[in-house]
């Protein structure tokens, strides 16, 4: 399986900006898709954002025009740049990837936290 760690988070005032990291490990030759994923204390874990090889990006309604998803292959690694954030954005951030030519996404990580302040 392949590894993921997030990195980025930490705390930021509303109206902030923050760049979270998902690096992968392994021998990973380009990234099929990759998605980010928060989960908030009592709620289940949601999909913020998604983007293919061919470009195409998904964003959760709540966070459309807020945050960017985007990829740099010859890293293997993700990046989801928040930006005017909300408290209600405070959650945990997952990532988590399929690598090109692999049918098994990868496995979850820890996460990192996102706290939003008033």
């Amino acid at each position: 399986q392949v590894q993921l760690v997030e990195s980025g988070g930490g705390l930021a005032q509303a109206g902030g900006s923050l760049r979270l990291s998902c690096a992968a490990s392994g021998s990973i030759f380009g990234i099929n898709v990759m998605g980010w994923y928060r989960q908030a204390p009592g709620k289940q874990r949601e999909l913020v954002a998604s983007i293919t090889t061919g470009g195409t990006t998904n964003y959760a309604e709540a966070v459309k025009g807020r945050f960017t998803i985007s990829t740099d292959n010859a890293k293997n690694t993700g990046y989801l740049q928040m930006n005017s954030l909300k408290p209600e954005d405070t959650a945990v951030y997952y990532c988590n990837l399929r690598p090109v030519g692999a049918i098994l996404w990868g496995t979850w990580g820890q996460g990192t936290q996102v706290t939003v302040s008033s």
